[in-house]
């Protein structure tokens, strides 16, 4: 089973700010490239943070209405500082938060979850930006094509694990969605093959309506 990496989903011409880049000109950037944030970069190349709109906006938000009918919100010391930063260091979101190039999209979907990002750098092992990958790259493992999907299961995940007796599992999958029937021989693989089939990229959800002939659990014959 061939799960995609990151690698194979990120976009390799990154578009990227120095450190010193002043605000108009990172403002120039996002819009001539048509981009919401683009990473920050040292000397080296490598990321230091992700400069966003939503780090420009502070700026705009942090100013007095002229019309004095709208209060200034309040803001914590690093909103301000923020809100008063002039260029990219200033203004990025920082420590930023990368993925490597081999990493699968599961590992790169639990960071960006776990930080709260729309999208990793990627870097090389010695920390120098490689490209970039977003929430839109990781959902184009769900536009797999169904017979992709079929095929995968029935290969690499019925004949590994039932091996001349996959024949008894037929799979059936549209838009992404799953559903296997037939039988098996012990209960206990049934568990087994609907985790698995879960795994593989761009499937939506699983059903299963398999049978057994005997309940391995218990030493005892049974059925579904």
């Amino acid at each position: 089973m061939h799960h995609r990496t990151v690698a194979e989903l990120m976009t390799r011409d990154v578009v990227r700010a120095r450190r010193d880049m002043p605000f108009k000109e990172i403002v120039k950037l996002l819009a001539d490239n048509d981009v919401t944030a683009v990473p920050v970069v040292d000397e080296l190349d490598r990321p230091i943070g992700v400069v966003s709109e939503a780090d420009l906006l502070r700026k705009s938000s942090a100013q007095t209405d002229p019309s004095g009918l709208t209060p200034i919100p309040h803001l914590e010391a690093w909103e301000r500082a923020k809100a008063e930063g002039a260029r990219a260091e200033e203004l990025m979101s920082a420590p930023a938060v990368c993925a490597r190039p081999e990493w699968t999209v599961i590992e790169a979907a639990r960071l960006m979850a776990a930080h709260n990002v729309k999208r990793l750098p990627v870097v090389d092992e010695a920390d120098r930006l490689q490209g970039i990958v977003s929430r839109s790259d990781l959902l184009r493992i769900f536009l797999r094509r169904d017979d992709a999907i079929r095929d995968e299961i029935t290969g690499d995940i019925l004949r590994g694990t039932l091996g001349p007796a996959a024949s008894e599992v037929t799979v059936e999958v549209r838009k992404g969605q799953v559903t296997l029937s037939g039988s098996v021989g012990v209960k206990i693989l049934i568990p087994v093959i609907e985790r698995l089939c879960r795994s593989v990229d761009g499937v939506v959800s699983v059903s299963e309506h398999i049978a057994y002939r005997e309940d391995d659990s218990r030493g005892s014959r049974g059925g579904t």
